[in-house]
């Protein structure tokens, strides 16, 4: 045997107190109470677990026990049942033939032991363990808007999480970058605290401290509430926080916009950038290409120089310069060689050509740019290109190839970066007229606004034959358009109008003949003659359908052979006479009778009667 039953052996056989060791005096050991789970604000059914014999139901007491205080709740006597005053007074029911205590409205409070206990035929006890859950609300989190230094030898705030009324205290843990976060010495700090609301429901407070590094600057946090409730364990997440990340800045460099090749007349932005939060303070300076010395350049209030329209004398050398006003450490960029690139002004050669009709001229295009050149020449007045080059040769030249040609000098590389130059070309000749002579409709007692067009070298001047208003415009230097106003009369309406143009070299003449325009009939009066139209079109068709019908079906009164066939009653078959016409000609009568030998009167017209009557 063991010492421990010698032990028991010996106070058995001295006092006879063993077997009580384990209890208290008097009692017998209790069976764990039925758990019961419920939500706030629904309603616990708490069922009494006695005997099913009606005699135990029939005589019933119902106890809440708070702090090993039991309080009489509800009294159930012969299947009725009677809240007592107090808490549950205005909340209990029975329902289940009173073998069940329905509790509405549960509160955090309610959580306790509730006990049923029966009177017959002997006294005994059912408990029952309430236990009440409460989801908490979405967890808000608000980061740290002051951000955490790296250098700090502390951990510093990140950001704060809270939950509110949940039942019971709900856990929080805490993630960075979708990984959990623990506590770690002189690392990692979460401090928590909770709030009982006056409804009993809990607010949790978390602080998550942290020691961050220049990685961090973009790391994410949140935190995430876990709970229970009667279907099971549930958690809720935060949003995403970023807490600013405050570090020394240890490169500074250039950025230019656009990226690519530059020209003339883009918009370029140059602008510091820095690996530091916060940024240091910028200054951008250029080269002077004489001196050879930096000068600073004028930025707006973000620090950014601005280029617009850009220039050629914009390209040179550029560096930005970074000052931290916390540590007072100067950095310097590496230079930048910025490149505008251009196309100067395009010289023609010669200026303003004069040539005599029947000559030749030679055009040159001349221009400079920081990258190849290509040349054109268009025709100004079609766009036609005449030729692709620098050099542009006219042979033979006649009146018509007067007027505009355009220089294009372009970057084929650099789309868009082009200049171009018009000359204008004179050959010497009288006035060409625009036209010869046109008509033009007026209507009488009108103002009339003509116009005249004539070119030639020299520049002709345009005058009327009519007395009116009269105007020129340039057209270019070797054409002129002159306008009349002028009141249409009978007589302009006989003579019409002359205008002439005339230099040293001779003069020509246009005519315009003024014609009355003529008065259309009324739009009503053409719809009714229309409709007239029409309608004699339809009778036609239709009076052309019946003969036609007759005539298939025999019921026309004629045939080709001559002969005819009249169907009369028998009572008017006497009064029928029949006329026959000849439808020939007097000579062909005339041949006819001579050959018949019969001789015809002279008031006979060759019309004879048949009597078919008999």
């Amino acid at each position: 045997m063991g010492l421990p039953r010698l032990v028991c052996a010996f106070l058995l056989a001295a006092c006879c107190c063993c077997p009580r060791v384990a209890g208290v005096p008097g009692e017998a050991e209790q069976p764990a109470p039925e758990l019961v789970e419920v939500e706030v604000g629904s309603t616990a059914l708490l069922k009494c677990g006695l005997s099913q014999s009606q005699g135990n139901l029939s005589h019933v007491d119902w106890f809440s026990v708070h702090k090993e205080k039991r309080t009489l709740i509800f009294r159930v006597r012969q299947g009725q049942g009677q809240s007592e005053p107090g808490e549950y007074e205005q909340r209990l029911s029975l329902q289940d033939r009173g073998a069940t205590l329905a509790l509405t409205q549960v509160t955090p409070q309610d959580e306790r032991i509730f006990l049923c206990q029966g009177k017959r035929p002997r006294s005994q006890e059912y408990r029952i363990q309430l236990r009440v859950y409460k989801a908490p609300e979405e967890p808000n989190i608000q980061v740290n808007p002051l951000g955490i230094p790296v250098n700090s030898k502390e951990p510093e705030e990140v950001a704060t999480c809270v939950g509110r009324n949940g039942y019971p205290i709900p856990q929080v843990i805490w993630y960075k970058n979708g990984r959990p976060l623990k506590e770690e010495k002189n690392r990692v700090h979460i401090q928590s605290s909770q709030t009982v609301e006056s409804s009993g429901l809990y607010t949790l407070q978390s602080i998550l401290k942290a020691q961050l590094v220049k990685e961090d600057k973009d790391a994410q946090f949140y935190c995430e509430l876990n709970y229970r409730l009667p279907s099971g364990n549930h958690m809720k997440e935060s949003r995403e926080v970023t807490v600013p990340v405050f570090y020394p800045t240890e490169k500074v460099w250039l950025e230019v916009e656009p990226v690519g090749m530059l020209k003339e007349g883009d918009r370029v932005e140059i602008r510091c950038l820095a690996d530091g939060n916060p940024p240091p303070h910028f200054s951008i300076s250029k080269q002077n290409p004489s001196t050879r010395e930096a000068e600073e350049e004028t930025t707006n209030d973000n620090g950014v120089l601005v280029l617009e329209p850009a220039r050629k004398e914009h390209s040179g050398r550029y560096e930005c310069q970074g000052l931290d006003l916390d540590t007072m450490i100067s950095l310097l960029s590496e230079p930048q060689e910025l490149l505008v690139n251009y196309v100067s002004d395009v010289r023609v050669s010669p200026a303003a050509p004069e040539r005599q009709e029947g000559s030749s001229l030679t055009l040159t295009c001349e221009a400079e740019s920081s990258q190849d050149l290509e040349f054109q020449w268009l025709r100004e007045e079609t766009g036609q290109v005449l030729e692709r080059g620098p050099v542009l040769q006219l042979h033979d030249l006649k009146r018509e190839a007067g007027g505009g040609y355009r220089c294009v000098a372009s970057v084929p590389s650099i789309p868009g970066l082009n200049r171009t130059q018009l000359v204008n070309v004179a050959i010497f000749g009288p006035p060409w007229m625009a036209f010869k002579e046109r008509k033009v409709w007026v209507k009488e007692n009108m103002v009339l606004n003509l116009s005249c067009e004539a070119s030639g070298h020299p520049r002709p001047t345009i005058s009327w034959n009519v007395n009116g208003t009269a105007s020129e415009q340039d057209q270019d230097p070797q054409r002129v358009l002159s306008t009349l106003n002028v009141l249409v009369t009978p007589e302009l309406l006989e003579t019409g109008v002359e205008c002439t143009a005339s230099n040293d070299l001779g003069k020509n003449t246009s005519i315009l003949f003024l014609e009355l325009e003529r008065k259309l009939p009324e739009p009503e009066s053409r719809g009714v003659v229309i409709v007239a139209v029409i309608v004699c079109i339809l009778v036609l068709a239709v009076l052309g359908a019946v003969l036609y019908f007759l005539y298939k079906k025999g019921k026309l009164p004629c045939r080709r052979s001559g002969k005819q066939e009249i169907t009369l009653p028998p009572s008017r078959k006497s009064e029928l006479v029949v006329e026959v016409k000849s439808d020939k000609l007097p000579e062909e009568m005339g041949l006819l009778q001579g050959s018949s030998g019969d001789k015809r009167a002279p008031g006979d017209q060759g019309e004879k009667y048949i009597d078919l009557r008999h």
